[in-house]
């Protein structure tokens, strides 16, 4: 349904800001494109540029009739939301119903694209003949792998990745109480892995997971199964955060949680990315939404194992966010009229890519870019030979991890504090947070200081902040 407009002015000149400096570092800078080619302006584009897929959780009938050409033109990967779970595949015992899963499969190869198949063994949409079965001992068992291996075989050399089991644990990290865990035991999850690797050898298996983003009973639940099944040789591949989000909330463990997970000798993906927003959601709010979708492809970033992000749910006109959790919306990267929000800007230069339309909203630099950062830089003691030089960063958005980048001419750098920092041969200063100062807060500031061998030491050219040059005070 439509989401309440925001209030104010257009809330993309408000998050025009987010689009270089939310992002953790600049991806721009150290992508395999030459610094001299044009950044690539879809997400699959910026993605690549690290090897990275960008996936869409979408439909049958969305990729038929309401946004073929976005999709196809985006992403790179496309994950079937219903179309393959177990109750749309087959509602009656052995009795398949083919047809919408094979068109989104025919549709991804079209325009070459990944796969990701969700899901195989879910407790939710399941089959009336499933659920409320009345079963002999052994005999869902039985069921539940013909289904998977006649599910998995049809699409074997298709399907890149597979969620094989979806959302096992309750938040306490103990196993949720399903018909599957009732009927076969904990052992369900192993037994579901063998008979999906047995159909496709080829095919990534994952257990995917809401509520597990981050360091917590649930994610830790999640580790300890993984490394057991991992131990005793069970075929599994990849873990999936689910990541649907409230605004302002990204967990602060996020890329810590996907390298304990990745250590395991698994890879990680984002697979089912919204933020949502109270309504109706105000400029402050959507500024800060793009800031969360820029700090989720960070964290994934950060670490090599993790190997995609995918967004769930095209547009905010026909999203299942409203009717979930009643009271928030707006979770999305186009609007209810298919126009590319601030959050897909700032997800889009997270990932590698432009930062926006020349010129327009979203172009650091541009009519409608409002002032990102100030930067107070203060010689505040000298002598002959040396200086003591404060510096003071402000934000007009909040910045989950920062750097503050400036070269010093003919000046050296011989000690600092509150930052991490280095100094090249060329003068160039990189000041980066340390763990207890990494954000700064909307409309706040950070401060960092250091000692030279230089009297007066002024930086030329620009002071910039996760790359975007900020305004000196």
């Amino acid at each position: 349904m439509p989401t309440s407009p925001a209030k104010g002015r257009s809330p993309l000149s408000r998050v025009a800001a987010v689009l270089a400096a939310a992002v953790v570092g600049s991806f721009a800078l150290t992508s395999p494109a030459q610094a001299d080619d044009p950044l690539p302006d879809t997400l699959r584009g910026a993605a690549a540029l690290s090897g990275r897929f960008a996936g869409l959780g979408a439909t049958a009938e969305g990729l038929s009739t309401e946004y073929p050409q976005l999709a196809a033109r985006e992403f790179s990967s496309i994950t079937p939301g219903n179309e393959m779970k177990w109750g749309s595949l087959e509602p009656t015992r052995g009795n398949y119903n083919w047809g919408p899963a094979d068109s989104m499969v025919a549709f991804a190869q079209q325009h070459g694209q990944e796969i990701h198949g969700h899901t195989l063994v879910w407790h939710y949409q399941l089959p009336y003949w499933v659920e409320n079965g009345d079963f002999a001992p052994g005999e869902l068992l039985d069921e539940m792998r013909r289904h998977i291996t006649t599910t998995v075989g049809r699409y074997a050399g298709d399907i890149a990745r597979w969620d094989v089991v979806n959302e096992p644990f309750n938040e306490d990290g103990s196993l949720r109480d399903t018909v599957f865990l009732r009927e076969i035991g904990p052992s369900y999850i192993e037994e579901a892995l063998r008979a999906a690797h047995a159909a496709d050898p080829d095919a990534k298996l994952y257990i995917n997971d809401y509520n597990v983003e981050g360091l917590g009973a649930k994610s830790d639940a999640l580790y300890n199964l993984a490394r057991d099944l991992l131990d005793r040789g069970v075929p599994l591949h990849g873990v999936g955060l689910q990541s649907h989000l409230i605004v302002g909330m990204v967990p602060g463990t996020m890329a810590q949680n996907i390298q304990r997970f990745v250590d395991l000798g698994l890879e990680v993906a984002v697979t089912e990315l919204d933020v949502r927003i109270p309504l109706p959601a105000d400029e402050d709010e959507l500024a800060q939404q793009a800031a969360d979708y820029a700090a989720v492809a960070q964290a994934c970033l950060s670490v090599d194992g993790c190997v995609g992000v995918t967004v769930w749910g095209v547009s905010n006109c026909c999203s299942w966010i409203p009717d979930v959790f009643p009271g928030y919306g707006n979770a999305h990267l186009w609007d209810e009229n298919y126009q590319p929000t601030g959050a897909y800007y700032s997800l889009r230069y997270a990932l590698g890519g432009a930062p926006g339309s020349p010129g327009g909203p979203g172009d650091p630099g541009g009519p409608d870019d409002p002032a990102v950062c100030t930067v107070d830089y203060r010689v505040t003691a000298s002598w002959d030979s040396g200086s003591v030089v404060q510096v003071i960063v402000t934000a007009t958005v909040s910045i989950p991890q920062w750097t503050v980048e400036f070269t010093l001419d003919g000046a050296r750098v011989t000690q600092s504090w509150n930052t991490d920092l280095t100094q090249d041969a060329s003068g160039r200063v990189t000041a980066r947070n340390l763990s207890w100062n990494s954000t700064i807060p909307s409309n706040g500031s950070v401060d960092f200081g250091f000692i030279t061998d230089s009297s007066n030491p002024q930086p030329t050219g620009d002071i910039t902040l996760n790359g975007t040059p900020c305004h000196r005070a």
